[in-house]
């Protein structure tokens, strides 16, 4: 069996494994973003898979299951497609870009500056109780789709070269900058992460990298979360975003701080 349809290691244990992880992080990503947390390492136990083949498939699978929320959300939620659309299209040239470059770029260099981000997003969300209650925009015309914009290229990019935590990062630059509530936040942060993920697979597929097989069965299984986390998130409101984005970011915070502890800090120790 070809490597780029189903990897040969595969057994029907860890595939049921990474069918279940793909389904939670449909839900996950579809209500807050950060479903990569629970997908992308389940698929780096599977046996036989390279980190890069890893990072493609899960790309793949990911764009089944934000394309099936996005689409939900629109349809529930009816974000303002003027600002999503544009910030879209710059993100998925960024994130386009950012892939590119990604085998360049250390992920040590990174992953401590995220790790700070987060504690800061974490601690800033939970001593405002009240941002991102209700629209409130910051900025109105050109100033709101340039900070749009922006908010688009840098987040793309940072999608395309590392990847963890997008979705929270879209979320809470669309309510802390633009300011957008919760609810709305993560509709617009769908429709933007489908192009983050097309873009960083428009540069996978070529070189070969995306295993077809398990991502479109990964695919599937995150398509049925998308849609049941975006169905859960518009009926619960602004209040269970917001939970839900805290619980995320406090466990991207101890997932990505194992990484700094055991890539950056211990060997100095020890």
């Amino acid at each position: 069996m070809s490597d780029l349809v189903l990897p040969d290691g595969l057994t029907p244990s860890v595939l049921a494994f990474v069918l279940v992880a793909a389904l939670t992080a449909g839900w996950v990503d579809a209500v807050v973003g950060g479903g990569g947390l629970v997908q992308l390492p389940a698929l780096l136990l599977v046996p036989g898979l390279s980190p890069v083949q890893a990072l493609a498939t899960n790309k793949l699978a990911s764009v089944f299951g934000t394309t099936t929320s996005a689409v939900t959300y629109q349809r529930r939620v009816h974000p303002d497609l003027r600002t999503a659309l544009p910030m879209a299209a710059v993100a998925l040239a960024a994130s386009a870009g950012g892939a590119s470059v990604a085998a360049l770029v250390p992920a040590q260099v990174f992953k401590p500056a995220i790790v700070l981000a987060l504690v800061g997003i974490a601690l800033f969300t939970a001593f405002r109780p009240a941002l991102g209650e209700v629209t409130v925009l910051r900025h109105t015309g050109r100033r709101h789709h340039g900070t749009a914009l922006a908010v688009g290229a840098v987040i793309g990019f940072y999608d395309g070269v590392l990847g963890p935590g997008t979705g929270s990062f879209l979320v809470f630059a669309l309510v802390s900058l633009l300011g957008y509530d919760f609810l709305n936040a993560s509709a617009k942060a769908k429709i933007v992460n489908v192009a983050t993920n097309l873009g960083a697979l428009a540069f996978f597929v070529p070189h070969g990298s995306v295993v077809w097989g398990l991502g479109l069965l990964l695919g599937a299984a995150n398509t049925l979360g998308g849609y049941l986390g975006s169905r859960t998130a518009t009926s619960r409101g602004t209040g269970f975003v917001r939970a839900v984005f805290l619980v995320v970011v406090t466990a991207l915070i101890v997932r990505l701080g194992w990484d700094v502890w055991t890539e950056n800090l211990r060997p100095l120790l020890g």
